[in-house]
């Protein structure tokens, strides 16, 4: 089957990639494109899905660079894939070869690019990492290595939608405790139960640390079984594990 590549013109000129779950060798509950070693896929069938990513990227599954994620706020500079993974969830680079991948299953996978300096940053953005300062902090890195906001355009991938993303208000008390004007993110739905904006809380952070190019694709892995993995529809359907959702960047 042929792969499924979500592509951003905001980054035009820069080779990457939202995959979706389509084009993959995995089954069962993870059926298509897993690209997660974290997950209990066969490990042998996530190298065959990776090996298809790298060779859709024009690279070697070697030169897919990625991290440990952990919902940190940690951004790591590369020049070269670490192994093991160094525990971050962002990464950024000026090397060119090097593609740079972040895997989601509900969180914000953000893409970044200057490429009138050369400087690119892939981040995972759960909400713990976007309350906590992964976005600026990548963009922090970036302006490290010679970009400049100005020319920085960063795109938000498939995520879980407002819609999709029922919290409690124990959950919004941490972002009212951060700023009372993030309430603002935040609808009521049945009882005390409230919906997250996450893309739009990530495109907030994001024009905050001076990104003016900053896009969301507008597609929800919760709602397109068919395309994308979902950790949340996982644990609402009762299923087993679920699939990692990889994005990707490459000068």
């Amino acid at each position: 089957m042929t792969l499924d590549i979500i592509t951003s013109p905001d980054l035009n000129g820069v080779a990457h990639g939202f995959f979706t779950r389509k084009g993959g060798a995995s089954s069962g509950v993870f059926a298509g494109l897993n690209c997660g070693y974290g997950s209990s896929d066969q490990h042998d069938v996530v190298n065959i899905n990776r090996a298809r990513v790298a060779a859709a990227m024009d690279v070697t599954p070697a030169q897919l660079a990625g991290v440990h994620q952990v919902h940190s706020a940690d951004v790591v500079v590369m020049d070269t894939p670490h192994d093991p993974q160094p525990k971050a969830d962002a990464l950024v680079t000026a090397t060119k070869g090097l593609a740079l991948t972040i895997l989601t299953a509900d969180c914000q996978p953000v893409l970044f690019a200057d490429p009138v300096a050369g400087v690119i940053g892939a981040a995972h953005a759960g909400w713990k990492g976007a309350l906590g300062g992964v976005l600026e902090n990548t963009v922090a890195q970036m302006v490290g290595l010679g970009a400049t906001p100005a020319n920085i355009a960063a795109v938000i991938g498939p995520c879980i939608s407002q819609r999709a993303y029922e919290v409690g208000p124990d959950f919004m008390d941490q972002f009212i405790a951060a700023d009372p004007r993030f309430d603002r993110f935040f609808v009521a739905g049945n009882g005390d139960r409230l919906h997250f904006d996450l893309p739009g809380f990530g495109l907030h952070k994001l024009h905050a640390a001076g990104i003016a190019n900053a896009r969301w694709t507008h597609h929800c892995t919760y709602a397109d079984p068919q395309r994308f993995y979902s950790y949340r529809r996982c644990v609402h359907q009762k299923e087993a594990d679920y699939g990692r959702l990889i994005a990707t960047i490459r000068l």
